[in-house]
């Protein structure tokens, strides 16, 4: 082991050596001596190959030589310390190349580095995640830490897939009347997401919805302990499950003013229902909007009966199924058109 160890700190300090010898040659030869017995003593090892022992020896003796001298009752204790350290240099490097080479597929396969905390990935597209809860302990900790390979490998073969957005029997709410001659695009959001502000407002001032059948599909983002990530994105997603319900083409009036809207004070209506509003006063400005589209408050008080029903439930349950187990989906917002998916913000065109 203290070859190997001794070839990856050597590796490791490669750089600053060789800008060392720039300026002292000595060094740089002397540092290439003992890469060179390294890797020859690391290329025997991977053969499964007995290393020369003079090089450990080499090394020993290097660490060791003023021990010797001063203490020599001192060399032997260390030398077991050197072989521990080694150890331990060789078993953080195997598993740091692993997390690299994970956290490689994890953003080319899932989008994100980062499997269970997609949020804590800065490298992926920009996206509201859909994070795991954490493991509570090391031994739930490495069950997750291979859990994830297996996350990783199931989504592999999904890269080269193509995508129908009719394939997915997802409860949606729409955007424009039907129109056979326009493809369908599925579009999975969460009222509460910034991103997917922002996403919208690009795909209304593009034509993306007079382009594409689109079909919304409101998405509470919930971790696996149940709890939303936005404040008020749950009762939001009630309410325009039930407004399509009671008539189809209705939900997109709650989704609109969240989106695009602003209160009298020019702060939007999506930062007042995640900071702000209480559920009872985020429920008083769906039912304002709902009267402001047409209803009455007989159709109004319909829609607040569809929304306590069990059937809203079932409906949210069977979207979260899709999303998180049939699609893997870790971040949105996440479309599907032209037999892709895409997922993260939509740049207008």
């Amino acid at each position: 082991m203290v070859c190997i160890a001794a070839f990856i700190i050597l590796a490791l300090i490669g750089v600053f050596v060789a800008i060392i010898s720039i300026f002292k040659p000595k060094v740089g030869k002397a540092y290439w001596k003992m890469f060179k017995k390294a890797w020859g003593c690391l290329w025997k090892k991977v053969r499964l190959q007995k290393c020369e022992t003079g090089f450990k020896d080499d090394v020993k003796h290097t660490l060791l030589s003023r021990v010797i001298i001063k203490h020599p009752k001192w060399v032997k204790p260390l030398s077991v310390i050197i072989e521990i350290i080694s150890v331990v240099i060789v078993v953080v490097a195997v598993w740091a190349i692993l997390t690299a080479i994970k956290s490689l597929l994890a953003l080319w396969a899932l989008g994100s580095c980062n499997v269970t905390k997609p949020s804590a990935c800065s490298l992926g597209a920009e996206v509201c995640s859909i994070d795991e809860s954490e493991p509570s302990n090391p031994l739930d900790a490495t069950g997750r830490w291979f859990t994830e390979w297996g996350e990783i490998f199931e989504a592999i073969p999904d890269k080269f897939r193509t995508y129908n957005a009719e394939d997915y029997d997802f409860n949606y709410v729409v955007v424009n009347p039907y129109d056979a001659d326009r493809p369908v695009a599925v579009d999975i959001f969460d009222p509460g997401c910034s991103v997917c502000m922002i996403s919208y407002r690009n795909q209304k001032a593009s034509g993306f919805f007079d382009n594409y059948d689109v079909r919304l599909v409101p998405f509470a983002i919930q971790d696996t302990d149940d709890n939303y990530k936005f404040k008020n994105s749950e009762i939001v997603v009630r309410y325009m499950l039930a407004a399509e319900q009671f008539r189809s083409g209705l939900a997109i009036e709650l989704i609109d003013h969240i989106f695009t809207g602003k209160n009298s004070e020019g702060i939007s209506y999506q930062n007042k229902f995640n900071e702000d509003y209480s559920h009872e006063e985020a429920v008083e400005h769906l039912e304002l909007w709902l009267n402001e589209a047409g209803l009455n408050e007989d159709a109004v008080a319909e829609i607040r009966q569809i929304v306590a029903y069990s059937e809203i439930t079932d409906k949210m349950s069977e979207n979260r199924q899709i999303v998180e187990n049939d699609l893997r989906i870790k971040g949105i917002p996440t479309m599907i058109y032209d037999g892709k998916r895409h997922t993260g913000l939509y740049e207008s065109k």
